[in-house]
């Protein structure tokens, strides 16, 4: 929080300061914080084809071909990988995308959003 200060200016301001006694008096401002940033994981599975992790990559995580590949690859050797990082809102509308279009093809893919 920003506090600015305002002194008293003259004995005859005194019953307009907010402090009647005339010391000093402080004026609290909010500064708007930036809201916390989720990571989106793509989970490795053995039914998961890399073509479709990274179809899934390019369209909604809008990732170039060449990035898109090594995260797969990524995914692949570790287990886990971070598609991207967002907002709270945009991650989890970003993983029910992912897990819809993954259901629908009958892939198993679980992706997860977690607190960066």
């Amino acid at each position: 929080m920003i506090r600015e200060i305002i002194e008293p200016t003259a004995m005859a301001d005194k019953k307009s300061s907010p402090d009647k006694r005339g010391g000093v008096a402080l004026k609290e401002r909010t500064k708007t914080k930036r809201p916390p940033m989720y990571k989106v994981l793509l989970h490795n599975d053995d039914f998961t084809t890399m073509e479709f992790v990274i179809h899934i990559l390019t369209s909604v995580f809008h990732r170039e071909e060449a990035d898109a590949a090594r995260i797969t690859m990524h995914v692949h050797r570790n287990g886990i990988g971070v598609a991207g990082v967002y907002t709270r809102e945009i991650a989890e509308t970003k993983c029910r995308k992912v897990t819809t279009m993954a259901q629908r093809l009958q892939f198993p893919l679980q992706c997860t959003c977690e607190v960066a």
